[in-house]
């Protein structure tokens, strides 16, 4: 920003006195302390001051001040319980693991109800709090500055059109405005410090728009869309900042409060977990493409946007994630991991597998005994992912059983195999893999001695929520005792790059259990977008940052847009 610009220049009653807390501020612009010491003229500061500041709208925006104005419901009712402006609980979530300093600030008229509520805020988001008016700016602002440092960027305050005279003076320390237009009465100001919204879910974007600017464009602008307790999920282990130093990576996260092409026209790369938001789905034949899916409206809206949007990569197209929808045809597919076998070697392949329309089929023992089935067995709905019912499954130990199960059709009949109840995650982070161990079921006799007692009736669960494991059933046998030291690495890597390639996906997983006596490695599922938290953070995060920069360099390459 230029000295001529009204947002930044020092006059002689804010800066000049050397005791000021304003010319406290002057010295962390311009030394990085805010102790008296090696002063300079007027001219001089001011100069190395304007520099310093250009430097770090250069670093794009660092530190967020959001007013309680914009965050608190209007009070029609002065005795109202305090609550959240609409678009509020986004806008926090979106800042809370951005790694963008951050703090909510209140004047001092503030009611005990609405304080309480708003530090209660601070704390669940993790913002700082500053108590702050007009007349006590100038002994704040270099609070502020002292608390956060340099922060290696600029410094945006979020406020409503309600405290106009705050946020002009606010200009005079250097900071960017945003404010939230309550009356929608158009700009008030002209200052180039000053924008306004219309929506606090428009911050974000704002924001976005500002740090890639500061970066020239150079960097790699994600927009990510999943349901909220998976982006939290995500976020609070790191994998979403505004921006990543790392990777030259920006993540912003989609709304469907604001036109999706105003959002998109911001980014280079889409990340999405569609899955989420699938009403229903219709099986279509298997010599058929994709199933027909409907989702949501917002992601509907995004994928008809997208279509108008050819230079934003997705990660990864929604017609790739067909497959991991149906598990008829993922078992399918996973029949081609036979041509990575060699004689002589540890196998890898997928479970011996049956479709089922219906349980009371007449053929059905003949059907299993064709399919290599034998009892006890897995029963899986077809349908993998997005529904209320896909993850309902049961274990059954007799054939006259399969009559009466209570599961969505049609299904997959799976092999039981014997894994001595360990089961191994691995995750596919571009052209990374990890893997994780976890506990699992029980080998076949511990569960049918456990289902006696029930007369060998079907074991039902939810996959999502437990599974049957040997510390529930017959807590005194050994858990994974050797499976752990058999597991072939090189077998499985090889397993998840034909994957890779096989798929096309970027970030998915697969489980693995090993077969007492054969050793043969089966894989018994696959997934899209895993959350992979049993990975290390340390280790999963920048994994997953160099998957979507990778996939986003290497397609422009491919495109000749480089």
């Amino acid at each position: 920003m230029s000295e001529d610009s009204g947002g930044m220049r020092a006059t002689e009653d804010s800066g000049d006195d050397i005791g000021s807390p304003l010319a406290a501020w002057n010295r962390l612009l311009t030394t990085g302390s805010t102790k008296k010491g090696g002063e300079e003229t007027g001219g001089e500061r001011e100069r190395r001051r304007a520099k310093l500041i250009a430097k770090k709208k250069m670093g794009g925006v660092r530190g967020v001040i959001v007013d309680a104005s914009v965050l608190l419901a209007i009070d029609d009712n002065n005795n109202a319980t305090p609550s959240l402006r609409p678009g509020a609980e986004f806008l926090l979530r979106a800042l809370q693991f951005s790694q963008l300093r951050k703090g909510l600030c209140y004047g001092s008229n503030l009611s005990n109800d609405k304080l309480t509520f708003l530090e209660r805020m601070s704390r669940l988001y993790s913002f700082d709090c500053f108590s702050f008016n007009v007349s006590s700016l100038d002994d704040v602002i270099p609070e502020i500055a002292t608390a956060w440092g340099d922060i290696g960027g600029t410094i945006m305050c979020f406020i409503s059109s309600y405290n106009k005279d705050f946020y002009h003076k606010m200009c005079n320390y250097g900071w960017l405005i945003v404010v939230l237009n309550v009356d929608a009465v158009g700009d008030i100001s002209e200052s180039p410090s000053i924008s306004y919204v219309k929506k606090l879910e428009e911050l974000p974007l704002n924001i976005c728009r500002l740090n890639r600017k500061g970066n020239e464009n150079k960097v790699i602008t994600v927009g990510y869309v999943m349901k909220p307790s998976r982006q939290t999920d995500f976020a609070k282990r790191g994998a979403f900042p505004i921006y990543s130093e790392q990777e030259g990576l920006m993540f912003l996260p989609l709304t469907y409060e604001l036109p999706m092409p105003l959002q998109l026209q911001e980014l280079d790369v889409v990340l999405h977990k569609a899955t989420d938001e699938i009403i229903s789905i219709e099986l279509s034949d298997f010599s058929a493409a994709s199933p027909k899916i409907s989702y949501t409206g917002g992601m509907q809206e995004l994928k008809r946007s997208l279509e108008h949007q050819p230079n934003c990569l997705v990660i990864d197209p929604f017609d790739k994630i067909y497959p991991v929808l149906d598990r008829l045809k993922i078992q399918h597919i996973l029949l081609g991991l036979e041509e990575l076998n060699i004689e002589g070697h540890l196998r890898i392949r997928g479970p011996h597998f049956l479709k089922v329309d219906k349980f009371n089929d007449p053929d059905l023992m003949g059907r299993l005994s064709a399919a290599k089935l034998s009892l006890p067995s897995i029963v899986k709905p077809q349908v993998a992912c997005g529904v209320a019912d896909a993850h309902k499954m049961a274990i059954v130990f007799r054939f006259e059983d399969y009559k009466d199960l209570n599961l969505p059709l049609p299904a997959i009949v799976q092999e039981y195999v014997d894994h001595s109840s360990l089961l191994f995650k691995f995750y596919v982070l571009g052209e990374e893999v990890f893997y994780a161990t976890k506990k699992s079921t029980p080998n076949a006799d511990i569960l049918m001695k456990s289902s006696q007692a029930n007369e060998l009736k079907p074991l039902s669960f939810d996959s999502l929520k437990s599974l049957p494991t040997v510390d529930e059933i017959h807590s005194g046998s050994e858990v994974g005792t050797n499976a752990e030291k058999d597991i072939d690495l090189e077998l499985v890597t090889n397993a998840a790059n034909w994957l890779r390639r096989k798929l096309d996906l970027t970030i998915f997983g697969f489980d693995v259990v090993i077969q007492e006596g054969t050793g043969d490695h089966v894989v018994v599922d696959v997934n899209y977008l895993p959350s992979f938290k049993e990975v290390p953070d340390n280790v999963a995060i920048p994994a997953f940052w160099k998957a979507i920069k990778s996939k986003f360099v290497t397609n422009r390459s491919e495109s000749g847009n480089m």
